[in-house]
């Protein structure tokens, strides 16, 4: 079987690459990346000796190139892991999001169409389901949950989604998508929760929490959803919508004081800054589809995978030291230098 991953050098492509190379040894992937700031060339280094890798510098965006390189490398299946993902991105810069999450999928699913790729499968996220009130645990977003999205970014993946269920009915194209809640593990960009505190704690920098830092997310380790995506693309149905949680729902502000525990932090690192704009209260996913047709659970408990992921970060500091020292430097100085300090 011959994949393209889109997005490998990111987070959740790159971690899926490792696992399916590893995994079988009749699988070839392709991974294309245009190595935006979140894209780092040198997380796919365990992997570029492969004899079944290679790496495609591409944006998804680029007719003309995706056409080529379908046309010379005649995938069977795509996984579309390319997307921008920070919603803070997307509120100060939402045409990128547009641009990207939207018409690079159309791109991509009109190769598929032109040459005959037997599987497209679109990475998604709970995000596109809104949130839930915090004061109703009972609930739980299932695959017949509307759509309802509150920011730029969830905005475009549930235009991306709705899409390719189009080009499923319209275009007969095999299509699937997964839906998954907050990732977390080795090599996440350090814009994002988990990251971003074990490498301000381990500077005994502030830790910038929203709010009162009470928003819920349901925590699934990255593992975990490369073995969902994996099922999805060689088991589940075209033309359906698969959930995948984690069962492991934690307050943001439980999360930071778990990260300066474990790390023998003090709290009075953490700082509460104004909240973001149109913050989602809670995430909660519920994965019986994916369980009852495909036998999928998470295998990781949140207490087990949360310290594996901070010893990955304290044994590669390196990775995210130079990723820190860089353009991220600046934007991370306009996101929460600039925001008003909760007292």
């Amino acid at each position: 079987m011959k994949i393209f991953v889109t997005g490998g050098a990111g987070f959740i492509g790159s971690n899926f690459i490792f696992y399916m190379l590893d995994k079988y040894d009749d699988c070839k992937i392709v991974c294309i990346d245009k190595l935006t700031y979140a894209g780092n060339l040198s997380t796919l280094s365990p992997v570029s000796e492969n004899e079944n890798f290679r790496f495609v510098r591409a944006d998804i965006c680029d007719r003309e190139a995706m056409y080529s390189l379908f046309e010379s490398e005649k995938p069977d299946v795509v996984i579309n892991f390319a997307a921008e993902t920070h919603v803070d991105r997307s509120i100060d810069s939402p045409d990128i999001f547009l641009k990207t999450n939207i018409l690079g999928t159309a791109v991509l699913m009109d190769a598929c169409i032109k040459y005959g790729t037997k599987r497209f499968h679109q990475v998604s996220t709970d995000e596109v389901y809104g949130d839930l009130p915090l004061d109703r645990p009972d609930l739980l977003f299932t695959e017949k949950t509307p759509l309802c999205t509150s920011s730029p970014y969830s905005g475009s993946k549930a235009s991306a989604d709705l899409l390719a269920l189009a080009y499923f009915r319209t275009y007969g194209l095999p299509v699937s998508i997964s839906r998954c809640s907050n990732n977390y593990g080795p090599y996440q960009f350090p814009e994002k929760l988990i990251p971003l505190m074990i490498a301000n704690a381990l500077n005994d920098k502030p830790l910038p929490v929203y709010g009162e830092g009470k928003n819920v997310r349901d925590w699934l380790y990255v593992e975990d959803h490369c073995r969902a995506v994996d099922l999805i693309i060689r088991k589940g149905r075209v033309g359906e919508v698969y959930n995948i949680g984690g069962h492991n729902e934690m307050k943001n502000i439980d999360i930071v004081r778990l990260i300066c525990k474990e790390l023998g932090k003090g709290e009075e690192l953490i700082t509460f800054v104004s909240d973001r704009k149109g913050h989602d209260l809670r995430y909660a996913i519920d994965p019986t589809k994916i369980h009852t047709e495909l036998g999928w659970l998470p295998e990781t408990m949140f207490k087990d995978g949360i310290r594996k992921t901070i010893k990955w970060y304290l044994e590669n500091k390196n990775w995210w030291e130079t990723i820190i020292s860089g353009e991220y430097r600046s934007y991370y100085e306009k996101m929460y230098g600039d925001r008003e300090v909760i007292k």
